[in-house]
């Protein structure tokens, strides 16, 4: 499973339901697959966990923020459900409709790591709590490893949704 959604150009509301609080909600009640992909940004490593704010009012979540809590919902899936691999990729800056036709990165190389963590035998793939790019694991915003910040964010994402995060 690829959750590839997500959306920059809306409200902050918004932008965290379908950034972070879909792929949760998925996440949460689809059948536990071999493999979970999280697409992230490198704009999450500008991203701040302001969770305790975030419970309360979600009107200032920013972009940033919001990959930054994709990403740290992978690595909780990843530390939750060890059988499953779990792994969350930056695309990197590519032209689409999001991304505009002035975006610098390749669009292949954007969506085939994606397609590569999912599929593919590799044994690079065979790994869960990673971040990549371009086939790379490369370091995340360190915040996003933090388990009691993951734990938060989980009970937020829960009590929005009326759905717990199954063991």
């Amino acid at each position: 499973m690829i959750h590839n959604a997500g959306v920059y150009r809306a409200s902050a509301r918004e932008v965290f339901i379908v950034n972070t609080v879909a792929p949760y909600l998925l996440t949460c009640l689809m059948h536990r697959p071999d493999r979970l992909i999280y697409l992230s940004s490198d704009m999450h490593l500008q991203g701040r966990a302001h969770l305790e704010q975030l419970a309360r009012d979600q009107s200032r979540v920013s972009y940033s923020d919001s990959k930054l809590y994709v990403t740290m919902l992978c690595m909780a899936v990843a530390h939750k459900w060890p059988d499953v691999y779990a792994n969350a990729v930056d695309p990197g800056w590519v032209p689409t409709k999001m991304g505009g036709p002035g975006a610098s990165d390749d669009l292949q190389q954007g969506y085939e790591t994606q397609v590569w963590l999912a599929v593919s035998e590799d044994r690079a793939t065979q790994v869960s709590g990673q971040y990549f790019y371009h086939r790379t694991a490369t370091p995340c915003n360190p915040q996003a490893g933090d388990i009691a910040l993951q734990e938060r964010l989980l009970s937020i994402c829960g009590a929005m949704t009326g759905i717990a995060f199954p063991n």
